[in-house]
């Protein structure tokens, strides 16, 4: 098994038989060989600048890292398929935020594709290009992800800023979590059932699946469970709006509706919201030491 990531990427907790490969995901050539000097049968491509709001600091090198990464894999992808004559199958992890603001609630893979940020633009390029590929000839599908957590979720996100928020004040007994809008709504569903997806698809139909759990809930939402698990039921006391966290643009409601998955690919999520946020916050207050006195 071969996994390609970026220079300096955490690798701590990988199985011993996968062998780690470092490319830049803007070294195109490099990107070019890897795909030919490994002949894989499938390829995974998660790889991209995942921060949405990170997107709109540096939006050009957002769509160079995340959208033409994905047509310089895919046009690999078929080079090798059609040089050694067997299927390279291919699977984009691609994002709900491709849809911006939608006009219809749920979206699913009929959903006009219409982002309002850098990162859904950059997402749709890549998205499309799957698209394109997959009429020439490659076996590739684009999932459509919509918000997938775990304890493994960066803190940079707002749901693992929450989380490990909520496990400092418990632990300390004090202290506040400066959030940005609390009304905006994601459908939130657990990391792994998103990975199993993945790979039903790539021994699937070739096609776009949206991956979700098909229930919307606020941010507000989290950050209530989140307490509350922790067995605190007097949040508002320790949470406070900062309007500088507010994103340029950030669509209301996104929820998906993953009826074509689960009928073509058999796939059904596991996990409610309030036990994936449950399994954040418990992970976070076992990591979070109390500060010295």
């Amino acid at each position: 098994m071969h996994a390609a990531v970026r220079p300096g990427a955490v690798t701590a907790g990988l199985p011993s038989a996968v062998v780690v490969h470092e490319v830049d995901l803007l070294d195109h050539d490099g990107l070019r060989a890897l795909v030919s000097s490994t002949q894989p049968t499938q390829i995974h491509h998660l790889g991209g600048m995942s921060s949405v709001g990170r997107s709109w600091e540096e939006p050009v090198r957002t769509v160079q890292v995340t959208g033409l990464s994905t047509v310089v894999l895919l046009e690999s992808a078929l080079e090798l398929q059609e040089r050694i004559g067997r299927a390279v199958h291919f699977v984009l992890a691609s994002s709900a935020e491709i849809f911006g603001e939608p006009s219809v609630t749920p979206q699913d893979e009929s959903t006009p594709v219409r982002p309002v940020s850098p990162y859904g633009s950059a997402k749709a390029l890549a998205h499309a290009s799957v698209g394109v590929y997959r009429r020439r000839g490659l076996p590739a599908s684009s999932l459509i992800l919509y918000n997938h957590e775990s304890p493994r979720r960066p803190p940079s996100f707002v749901t693992r800023k929450i989380t490990q928020g909520v496990a400092r004040i418990v632990r300390e007994g004090e202290g506040v979590l400066t959030l940005g809008n609390l009304d905006a709504r994601r459908d939130w569903g657990w990391a792994p059932d998103y990975v199993d997806a993945m790979m039903r698809a790539a021994h699937g139909p070739a096609d776009d699946y949206v991956i979700a759990t098909g229930v919307d809930h606020s941010v507000r939402d989290f950050v209530a469970t989140a307490f509350e698990s922790a067995g605190m039921t007097d949040w508002e006391a320790h949470v406070a709006i900062d309007p500088d966290l507010f994103r340029p643009s950030d669509p209301a409601v996104l929820v998906g509706d993953a009826t074509h998955a689960r009928k073509v690919l058999d796939w059904r999520p596991t996990r409610t919201f309030e036990s994936v946020i449950e399994e954040m916050v418990r992970a976070d207050v076992e990591q979070v030491k109390p500060s010295a006195s």
